[in-house]
């Protein structure tokens, strides 16, 4: 069973979740991954979000562009996390989408990373579920401490 679903609005979507995915294989997460959309595909979306519940699966990661309902869909029906993750897909570059996804109405909530941020829907989606798992919270932590450290060296060799 996934932890993670990570649910792309279109195939056009999928080379641009690769940045999640490979954050949640970094960090030993299970997830899987389905192209559903929440106007081409209301009634599969629906099933899948249900079955994928009942399965277990614990954090969703949808990423949408232009309208960007599919965050706010799954949130419908589910109280599992959803984090959405706008795509500059438009020729508003995204804005369109992250308008659309931090503009939910109160009780259905998603959480919004920047455009185009699957690495940080990914992390967020590790934070979330290190909660209740101490291995992946030091391994959170140990990627924090890479990331300062890579900032440190990187000075060293600044005049």
């Amino acid at each position: 069973m996934a932890d993670v679903a990570v649910i792309v609005g279109s195939t056009s979507d999928i080379e641009l979740a690769k940045r999640a995915t490979s954050i949640l294989e970094e960090f030993g997460v299970s997830y899987e991954t389905r192209v559903l959309s929440a106007h081409r595909t209301p009634e599969l979306l629906k099933d899948y979000v249900k079955d994928f519940e009942v399965r277990g699966g614990k954090v969703f990661i949808a990423f949408a562009g232009y309208a960007a309902h599919l965050a706010g869909v799954i949130a419908s029906y589910t109280t599992l996390p959803v984090i959405g993750v706008p795509v500059a897909s438009s020729v508003l570059n995204g804005m369109d989408a992250l308008l659309s996804m931090v503009q939910m109405p109160e009780g259905i909530p998603v959480a919004t990373v920047t455009i185009n941020g699957g690495a940080n829907a990914a992390l967020l989606a590790v934070s979330i579920l290190s909660t209740f798992n101490q291995t992946l919270k030091e391994k959170l932590l140990k990627y924090r401490e890479e990331r300062v450290r890579k900032i440190e060296e990187a000075n060293k060799n600044l005049r």
